[in-house]
């Protein structure tokens, strides 16, 4: 592994952009992503890309483990465009079912 991923655990923030207008959300291309769901419950999540999602339906609250964001809970729900950074290990407490639509960032040079 790289010796950068280690330390930049800092910059490591979760940005939630609430209802974001159609004109972006078409821009992004969102209705062609791939579509993910799952039922309400805990789930254990490490990012190895930043994904870039938008939720359908659901809620969630994000725990994330980096130390450094200890504490720093982040909630989103049906409607929000969340981005969530490569390196981000995390728990989703699920207390709504999720229907999403995401997509990895490409330009991680160890994508395949």
């Amino acid at each position: 592994m790289a010796a950068e991923s280690s330390n930049s655990s800092s910059n490591l923030k979760i940005i939630v952009q609430n209802n974001p207008s159609e004109s972006q959300l078409s821009q992004l291309g969102i209705k062609s992503w791939p579509k993910w769901g799952c039922p309400p419950g805990k789930y254990q999540l490490k990012f190895d890309a930043q994904e870039t999602c938008y939720l359908v339906r659901g809620k969630v609250k994000v725990y994330p483990k980096n130390t450094e964001l200890v504490g720093e809970i982040v909630e989103f729900g049906a409607g929000d465009l969340v981005v969530l950074p490569k390196g981000l290990s995390c728990t989703w407490d699920v207390s709504v079912a999720v229907d999403k639509h995401y997509k990895f960032d490409s330009s991680s040079p160890s994508s395949s």
